[in-house]
């Protein structure tokens, strides 16, 4: 049986590669999902790959990664620190869940240090840029089959 992950992204990481290249790099969210479906190929395991603005998008997508037993990798962006809707559908997730974060939420300033996301994650990864999609991947992978 092929293992199946949601990578989902929250808001404004279509603007990825554009936005604050200070913060977050120049590779766009087009690039790691390229890099991110390479890798899914190698580990075997079916990837479905998401972006999305809407909040109550991003719950419909977590509800329906519940419905598939999915594991999910997340990266939540604004949706971290202030999203309760969002936070109560990754609780029903029934496997792994990796939130992710470009960089290290914890050395930001105050409005973005604390992921209430944080809360219902198996495990998270911040600060490693976009690599660590890819690093998320490789945990999900070893979660799923362990």
């Amino acid at each position: 049986m092929t293992e199946l992950v949601y990578v989902l992204n929250g808001s404004n990481l279509n603007m990825l590669g554009k936005r604050e290249p200070h913060l977050y790099g120049t590779t766009t969210l087009a690039e790691v999902q390229q890099r991110v479906a390479a890798l899914a190929d190698e580990l075997r395991i079916a990837c479905d790959f998401r972006q999305t603005n809407s909040e109550a998008t991003m719950v419909d997508w977590l509800q329906e990664a519940f419905e598939k037993n999915a594991g999910v990798i997340i990266n939540p962006a604004g949706f971290s620190f202030a999203s309760i809707p969002v936070l109560d559908a990754v609780k029903l997730i029934q496997r792994p869940v990796i939130e992710l974060h470009i960089t290290n939420i914890h050395a930001r300033e105050e409005t973005h240090r604390h992921s209430l996301i944080s809360r219902a994650a198996t495990g998270v990864i911040c600060g490693l840029g976009v690599a660590g999609y890819t690093l998320a991947l490789r945990a999900m992978a070893d979660a799923l089959r362990s």
